[in-house]
């Protein structure tokens, strides 16, 4: 009677504890290389994602910019319809219900944009125009804004040519008494200063702020008087 056949020895061994280590090293280096690609992709999603959000915040501000600029309408009330005191432009602009006192400030770094309700009463207009004087950071950074801001010019097109937006405006005569308002300094209470025909704002960001250069607008103003 014959025997059965043993098996080889070959045949009936497993693996080594070598051709195990160098499987697992193997896996390991692979599943590395995996996340590495997924966490490069991830990061790349990210970063192109804040960076869109950031040039969609930068165009938003800036239309929001030349629109206010391009509905300035001078009430009569304050000294003037757009002034620039090195810290906050402020200007009256014309709504549908009234007129509405809109500010832009630069503050620790921010850009920020606030504007008073519309309003038909003189008094009313005065209020807000002292409100905007005693906005707090708090409710400033509240407000709609620019992050990473270093420092802003404005220029006014005044005649044929731009000047500091600070530098003395040309002077024009007003019947109503009211030119007296608050925050006028130059001038007869009969007087107010003339609105530019253009205003040119220079901003400069700082490192970090996901925006490179100085970016440049110039805006036409027309303004109807009141």
């Amino acid at each position: 009677m014959r025997r059965a056949a043993l098996p080889s020895r070959r045949a009936a061994r497993g693996f080594t504890l070598i051709e195990v280590v160098v499987a697992l090293v193997v896996m390991a280096v692979m599943s590395v290389m995996a996340w590495r690609a997924v966490s490069a992709l991830s990061t790349s999603r990210e970063r192109n994602e804040a960076a869109m959000e950031r040039a969609e915040t930068l165009q938003t501000l800036m239309r929001q910019w030349e629109l206010d600029l391009r509905e300035v309408q001078d009430s009569a009330v304050l000294p003037a319809a757009l002034s620039f005191d090195g810290n906050a432009l402020r200007l009256t602009r014309r709504r549908e219900s009234g007129l509405q006192l809109v500010m832009w400030q630069l503050r620790d770094g921010r850009l920020s944009r606030w504007e008073s309700g519309p309003v038909t009463q003189r008094d009313a207009l005065q209020d807000a125009w002292f409100r905007s004087q005693q906005l707090s950071a708090e409710e400033l950074r509240a407000m709609p804004g620019l992050e990473g801001v270093t420092g802003w010019q404005m220029f006014f097109f005044r005649g044929n040519s731009w000047s500091n937006a600070q530098s003395s405006g040309d002077v024009v005569d007003s019947s109503d008494a009211a030119a007296s308002s608050p925050g006028q300094t130059t001038g007869s209470a009969k007087q107010r200063i003339a609105v530019p025909s253009g205003v040119r704002m220079q901003l400069q960001f700082g490192e970090g702020s996901g925006y490179s250069g100085e970016l440049v607008r110039e805006v036409a103003v027309e303004a109807p008087t009141s």
